[in-house]
Order: C-alpha cells, then structure tokens, then sequence
C-alpha cells in the first residue's frame, strides 16, 4: 500500500488486531444466522513520514452511510463541547457576526451551544441519519462528505469560516490531502481551524490499542500532524492536551500567509516532548505489537478466572473501541453475558463479531452482576456514577486500559 500523505510505498507493520467486522456495524437478530464480512485489522507505519494508517477495504460511503455512534450520549462529552464553545466565544471573539463550520458535526452535540448563543453555523455530518437529529435541534446541517469539491462549493457561496472545526474526524478521512486542501479553501483569510484527536503517543504508552478500527484509517502524532497541515498551505500556531478520549491534542492553525497568531511556546514543547520519547524516529514504533498481546493475555486471564469461580460478568457500552477490544480477545457470550448501552438506536441489536446482545441499562439492576466490564473507559468516572447503585450488591468494574484493573 502507498501512504496516504506522502504517497510513498509501506511496508512496515505496526499492529496487527487480526481480522475484525466494521466496529460499528451492528447486528439484528435476524442477521445473526448470516455471512458476517471481517476485514484485516492491521495498521501499518510509513517510513517517510511516519504517518501510522491503515488500508481502506471498505468505502466511507458504507461505514457512515447510516451511522450508529451519536454523541449526545455521553454527558462528558457534551460538557467537554461546551466549553469548547464558551472559550472560542471568549478567544477568539466567535459573535452573531461570525460564521462557524463543523466537520463531522454528528447529532449537533456541539453546534447547538453556538446557536443558543446566536452564532451562524453550518454543520457537515455525511450520516444522513445523524444529521437530520442535528436540524431537527435547529442545527443548520449538510449531509455530505468534506473534501475538496464541497468546499468550492461552499465558498462559492460565500460560505467561509472564522472558525473551522472538527472534533475525532481528521482519523475518519482516507483521503487525507482531499480534505486539509479543503479546510484551507473555506477558511477565512483571518480565520482559524481546530481540530481535536486522539493522540499517537498516548494510544502507545497507554497501550490503547482498542481505539484501532476500520474507521479510522490515520493515527496521528504531532510531528506527522504538522506535516501534513504545513504541506497545505496551514502553520498550527497552537496545540493543547486534553484528557479526553485517553488523551488527545487540540491544534489551532492559520493560513501560512499570516504571521499571527504567533507560534506559541506550547507548540515548540510538544515537538521537544515528542522527539524526546523518539516519536520522530521508525523505531520507537517497533514494539508496540508485544505490548497488545500481553495486554490481551491479561485481559483473558482475569475474565476466564472469573467465570471459573462462578462470577457472572456484564459489560457497559456498545462503542467501536469495545467492538476491537472484544473481536481481538475473542471475547462472546461465554465470558460476558450481555452488555447495555444509553443510546436506544443500539438497544436490542448485538455487538459485530461477538454477537453479545446490547439491552437498556436497567437490566443490570434486574440480573445484579459481579462485574461490569467498562467498554467506553476514557468515560469511566461518569458510567462508574451513573451505576453507582451496583454497590449494593458488591458489584465491581473492570478497566481494561491501559492495564486491567478492578474498582
């Protein structure tokens, strides 16, 4: 395969997870007694650039044609959006007189706080599905997929940015330079982009190995991130870890014509941080593979001692991420009996690959588990809360990541 920003040729294997179906592609009962499609889940490194990627086997058309993952589900991640959406207010003066563009905008989970302050915005969010949720919250929505050729389109319009934003989609894009050469082409010659995603160094440390599926064909590093927007035309100026999603990074970039916002001190950190843990070398890469096994080993381990001393064990959650975690464990039904989830689009289908049933939370009050294996963990403190009426009866979670671990 050829990379996907520098168009060289990869051969150097990074992980491999197996073969695993599309993480979201959930299943109804009838589709249980069907052909179910897996695909290799290997992700591989480019020599060049160190871009780490996978191979596209299947088309985004089908991954988010109808989309089952919604973020209004999780009341971290609203909170984490709105203030988002106060501090760009604050910043970087967003007003009525402003236009706002989200990529990847999903059910309005963001843009909504902006309208509710009186700020023009127009969210793109190619799952038809998902996007008619986001108009139906007032949230003025395109139901397309962002590349270049929307983007002339929009700015044909006169549609351009003061703020452009994306959150967890820059990892979702196969055709990688399509889409940055269309953020420079709507953004505003004063305008400013931010776009959050996990990052790479945190998903190896942390052994965050489930946050691997077929959507998401990029793994991005701040060292390979800086190429590939400097190659369009875009300096980020600005970079901020967050914890969410097991650690991610906020850029802020600018056109290249313009010298301000100044590069700020944060910027030259993460760069000094990252070649210090030898980020910006192919080797530091290399032994990521063992770590996952030994993670996987570990994870079986405390899961078949359980079952052995008669334990009876649930999960929580229904996320991509679980669907990898339970697909390269071979964890099914024998080792976790069912597993709940809030969004009541999931609700009575079950998990690719594992079949494992998805059944409304309330069922773990009807069954009183031992255990609750948490799938989400990057939201553990807020499910941990909202069960914390399993105490009555000693129940117990389990944390997968970055090691195993039970509270």
């Amino acid at each position: 395969m050829k990379c996907r920003f520098c168009n060289k040729q990869i051969n150097q294997l990074f992980l491999s997870l197996g073969s695993s179906p599309l993480a979201n592609s959930y299943l109804t009962k009838e589709q249980l007694h069907k052909m179910e499609p897996f695909y290799p889940l290997e992700v591989y490194i480019c020599g060049n650039c160190l871009l780490v990627q996978l191979q596209e086997f299947e088309s985004p058309e089908n991954i988010f044609g109808n989309y089952s993952y919604m973020s209004s589900y999780s009341n971290t991640w609203l909170k984490h959006a709105k203030e988002y959406v106060d501090k760009a207010i604050d910043c970087f003066g967003i007003n009525r007189h402003s236009f706002v563009i989200e990529i990847a905008s999903n059910d309005g989970y963001l843009l909504q706080y902006f309208v509710q302050r009186g700020v023009p915005v127009l969210g793109i969010e190619p799952a038809s599905n998902v996007a008619e949720i986001a108009r139906k919250k007032g949230v003025p929505t395109e139901s397309v997929f962002f590349g270049v050729e929307i983007a002339k389109q929009l700015a044909s319009k006169g549609k351009f940015a003061d703020l452009l934003l994306g959150n967890n989609v820059l990892a979702h894009v196969p055709d990688l330079n399509n889409f940055v050469k269309g953020l420079k082409i709507i953004l505003k010659p004063d305008g400013i982009i931010t776009m959050e995603f996990p990052h790479l160094m945190n998903l190896i440390n942390n052994v965050q190995f489930d946050t691997i599926y077929h959507e998401h064909f990029s793994y991005f590093s701040f060292f390979t991130v800086e190429k590939v927007f400097l190659d369009h035309g875009l300096v980020i100026f600005d970079v901020e870890e967050l914890t969410t999603h097991g650690g991610s990074l906020r850029i802020y970039a600018r056109h290249k014509e313009n010298k301000i916002p100044a590069v700020s001190d944060r910027v030259r950190k993460l760069r000094q941080q990252e070649k210090k843990m030898g980020c910006c070398s192919i080797n530091y890469y290399n032994c990521f593979n063992d770590k996952v096994k030994e993670a996987k080993r570990e994870i079986l381990k405390f899961l078949v001692k359980a079952k052995d001393n008669k334990k009876v064990i649930v999960a929580y959650g229904a996320p991509a991420k679980g669907n990898t975690l339970i697909n390269y464990c071979g964890i099914k039904t024998d080792l976790i009996d069912y597993t709940v989830d809030k969004n009541p689009h999931k609700q009575g289908l079950f998990l690719p690959g594992s079949h494992i049933p998805i059944e409304h939370p309330d069922k773990i009050k009807q069954t009183k588990p031992d255990y609750i294996f948490i799938l989400p963990w990057n939201i553990k403190d807020e499910i941990i809360e909202q069960l914390s009426f399993v105490k009555d009866w000693g129940a117990e979670f389990i944390i997968p990541i970055p090691e195993i671990q039970v509270i």
